[in-house]
């Protein structure tokens, strides 16, 4: 069947909508879970526990490749084929992982895993943005907004106590049943939606997409841990191979992802500004416990618990945040909640282990506030003009977007601590974290001046207002 228009008038779809946000969860949460558990991991499969660092690049690296391709394989084969197909993959590569004798199968089943992610989520995504009318667009992405924002929160959590107190492998395992019940229901609720005369696959753009792509994710996880020669190759290819594909794209008839999306001002903002807000958001979790840890001398557990309060702050402002951009409009929820977050940015390099615990977890709670309403107020905005014929390519785009905004923000982070461990004043065990939440904050002045040049009508459209 041909796919509907955008905002067509349909209602939303609420068991959709919480299927697509399920399967985001499982896949944004199996990208960073690894990690906590990694000393565990090497222990079991016996290497060195930086080893285990490849497992956790091959299937950031897997996905931010093959996203691209996943709206043209929905308008291919169809929707609800692709979802099912990716899911299944999915929970058998989950299998696979937890079954894994070695750190070579656990790899190659993470490759497969991210495989299925791939398809998975954007498919997913791009079936709840065509079939919700654009009054209920601002619901829609409420639901597709928590995963990003919770899954990072949690994985510490959930990876360190799975791996202390049962086994590493229960990471994977409970993917199986959660997989399969969300399979049988996608099975009822997935339309098969498909174009009638799809494109040929723009193989050209493809292969200097993939190239640019693989190359950046490897750079940026080089960052991570110290410059390189590697790290330098890897960015000198992901410079050369990301201008080739942006030539390329830019002059196919029929290209993989038509960059022209991003002439729409408010689609841009979420492109290019947004993806800078994720990446401090993102670094925001990945700090905290080593700050933590590393500067207070916490335990795993203790410090886990603490990160949770951003969750709690997440969740907390959700029921407002869209009568909020109903009343202010967009724009000023996103620069209220980048003035919000860098002030709790800066609040956060001069915490100090005998700060008090309700003022620690009163921090955090803001700014977990602060990161729900600007996430959600971007990812609102961000499809809020963007014609029908052009979703495909949008959703495309900015998934991809997104996933290398996340990485980003891990990266960079690391990058601060480092920066911060050369500065003079940064004394102590938490001085390097100190600098670095500074920094961040400093970061957030790029996402800042360009919501201050959008359109104070921006996003009204769907909010209503």
């Amino acid at each position: 069947m041909p796919a509907p228009g955008y905002g067509s008038g349909v209602a939303l779809h609420r068991g959709l909508a919480l299927l697509v946000a399920g399967a985001f969860f499982m896949e944004i949460l199996d990208g960073t879970v690894i990690a906590p558990a990694a000393p565990h991991i090497a222990a079991d499969l016996g290497v060195a526990p930086v080893d285990v660092n490849v497992a956790i690049t091959a299937y950031v690296l897997t996905l931010g490749v093959l996203i691209p391709v996943s709206g043209w394989l929905a308008d291919r084969f169809g929707a609800r084929r692709v979802f099912c197909a990716a899911l299944t993959v999915f929970v058998v590569a989950s299998a696979g992982c937890a079954l894994a004798p070695d750190l070579g199968v656990l790899t190659a089943a993470r490759v497969v895993q991210g495989a299925g992610g791939a398809m998975m989520v954007p498919v997913g995504r791009l079936v709840v943005l065509r079939t919700t009318a654009k009054t209920d667009l601002v619901r829609a992405i409420a639901y597709l907004t928590w995963p990003a924002l919770l899954a990072p929160v949690l994985a510490p959590v959930v990876g360190g106590v799975l791996a202390e107190y049962a086994s590493w492998r229960w990471i994977f395992v409970i993917n199986v049943p959660l997989g399969v019940a969300a399979l049988v229901v996608a099975v009822r609720v997935v339309p098969g939606m498909r174009a009638e005369n799809p494109p040929p696959l723009d193989r050209g753009g493809f292969v200097l997409t993939a190239i640019g792509v693989a190359a950046l994710i490897v750079g940026l996880e080089g960052l991570g841990s110290g410059f390189s020669a590697t790290t330098v190759a890897a960015l000198a290819v992901a410079v050369v191979g990301v201008g080739l594909a942006v030539r390329h794209l830019l002059r196919a008839a029929r290209p993989l992802v038509d960059l022209r999306v991003l002439r729409v001002s408010t689609f841009r903002v979420t492109a290019a500004s947004g993806s800078v807000y994720r990446a401090v958001i993102t670094a925001i979790p990945f700090l905290l416990p080593l700050l933590f840890q590393v500067g207070f001398g916490w335990s795993a557990a203790q410090a886990g618990a603490v990160v949770i309060a951003l969750f709690v702050g997440n969740v907390a402002i959700k029921p407002a945040t869209t009568p909020m951009m109903r009343r202010v409009g967009i724009r000023t929820v996103l620069l209220a909640s980048i003035a919000v977050g860098a002030a709790c940015l800066v609040a956060m390099a001069f915490l100090q282990p005998t700060t008090p615990l309700p003022l620690l977890l009163a921090l955090l709670l803001v700014s977990g506030v602060a990161r729900s309403a600007g996430f959600t107020a971007y990812n609102s905005v961000a499809f809020a003009d963007i014609e029908p014929e052009r979703m495909n390519h949008a959703n495309a785009l900015l998934s991809t977007l997104q996933e290398l905004g996340a990485g980003l923000g891990v990266a960079v982070g690391a990058l601060l601590v480092r920066l911060g461990e050369e500065v003079p004043v940064a004394v102590g065990a938490a001085g390097p974290y100190r600098v670095a939440f500074v920094l961040l904050a400093v970061v957030l002045v790029v996402p800042a001046v360009s919501a201050l040049f959008l359109d104070r009508a921006a996003g009204d459209a769907v909010t209503g207002r």
